[in-house]
């Protein structure tokens, strides 16, 4: 496995990452690599994860965002303003 024949994580969509992703840890699981190919595939895997889990945090915030333009605001009638 070469650093060269990596495309860049920012130009793969979701599930080219994750489907590389798999292919990298099916490869390392296999243990058929020698050390110094294992370790560049596994910090490939890690730059791939750190990806994904940011791309997942991000559509996780735009749902959050999106789901909260759903819920109607309490008009100030509906609103408790009185003290506990």
């Amino acid at each position: 496995m070469s650093e060269s024949q990596f495309a860049p994580v920012d130009t793969m969509t979701f599930r080219q990452a994750m489907a590389e992703l798999d292919t990298i840890m099916t490869t390392l699981e296999s243990n058929t690599l020698e050390l110094e190919d294992s370790l560049r595939a596994y910090e490939r895997g890690v730059e791939l994860l750190r990806a994904l889990k940011g791309r997942l945090s991000d559509a996780q915030q735009k749902v959050d965002v999106l789901m909260g333009e759903l819920v109607e605001e309490p008009s100030d009638e509906e609103r408790d303003t009185t003290l506990s």
